[in-house]
C-alpha cells in the first residue's frame, strides 16, 4: 500500500477516534505494567474490574510480593490464565525488587526478560509510558492491518515490523490505539461493519 494511502487511512481513523489511548486503568508505571500483563488474552474491561480493588492495596513490587500469589489469584480469578499470570507477576515483582531496585527497566531486552512480559507487552509499555514510537500488535491490530492491506504478514511480530516501517512517523505513537478501536467498533472479526467504515474506500 502506498505511503500516501496509509497516511489518509490514519488521518481518517484519527478523526473517528480523537485522543486515542490505552483503556487500562492504572496508578503508576508498575500498575500499568501489571495491567498489560493481565490483559493478554483478556479484555481491558475484565482487567479493569479485577484491578479496581487490587490497586487499592498494591502499588509497588514490594506490595505485590507481600500480597502473595494465593491472594493475588483471588483478585484476578475471573481473568483468563489467571494461575499462570499470578505466578509470573509475583516472580516479576521479585526481580524488580532484587535486580532493578524497585524500578521498571526501560530497555527492551531487560523488559522482555521479565516473567510474563512478551513483545506486545513491552511495546505497549514503551509506547504508553516511555512515549516511544512502538506499535503493539494484538488480535485487533493484526486482523485490521492485514485485512485492509496496510501489511501482509503471517505473525504478530512480523506485522509489527512491517507496520513500524510503513506507518508515517506522525502516526506511530497512536497507530495501534486507532487500529484497536477500529477493530472493536467497526472492523470486527465476524461481521465487519463496512457500510459505516471511514476507510473502506481505500
Amino acid at each position: 500500500m502506498k505511503h500516501i494511502i496509509v497516511d489518509k487511512i490514519f488521518a481518517n481513523l484519527s478523526n473517528d477516534y480523537p485522543n486515542p489511548k490505552s483503556e487500562l486503568t492504572h496508578i503508576n508505571k508498575f500498575t500499568f505494567l501489571i495491567s498489560v500483563v493481565l490483559s493478554a488474552q483478556a479484555t481491558d474491561i475484565s482487567v479493569n474490574k479485577a484491578t479496581k480493588d487490587l490497586f487499592k492495596i498494591v502499588r509497588t513490587p514490594q506490595d505485590m510480593i507481600e500480597l502473595g500469589e494465593k491472594k493475588l489469584k483471588s483478585y484476578i480469578k475471573k481473568i483468563g490464565l489467571f494461575n499462570t499470570k499470578a505466578k509470573n507477576i509475583i516472580a516479576l515483582s521479585r526481580i524488580l525488587v532484587t535486580k532493578f531496585k524497585n524500578k521498571i527497566p526501560k530497555k527492551f531486552d531487560q523488559l522482555i526478560s521479565l516473567p510474563g512480559v512478551g513483545n506486545k507487552t513491552v511495546s505497549v509499555y514503551q509506547n504508553s509510558i516511555l512515549k516511544l514510537p512502538r506499535i503493539a500488535v494484538d488480535t485487533h491490530v493484526f486482523r485490521v492491518s492485514n485485512r485492509i492491506g496496510i501489511v501482509s504478514a503471517k505473525t504478530t511480530d512480523l506485522t509489527q515490523i512491517q507496520l513500524e516501517k510503513v506507518v508515517p512517523k506522525k502516526w506511530l505513537m497512536i497507530a495501534h490505539h486507532l487500529l484497536i478501536l477500529h477493530g472493536r467498533r467497526i472492523c470486527k472479526s465476524q461481521k465487519p461493519n463496512c457500510k459505516h467504515c471511514s476507510i473502506s474506500s481505500f
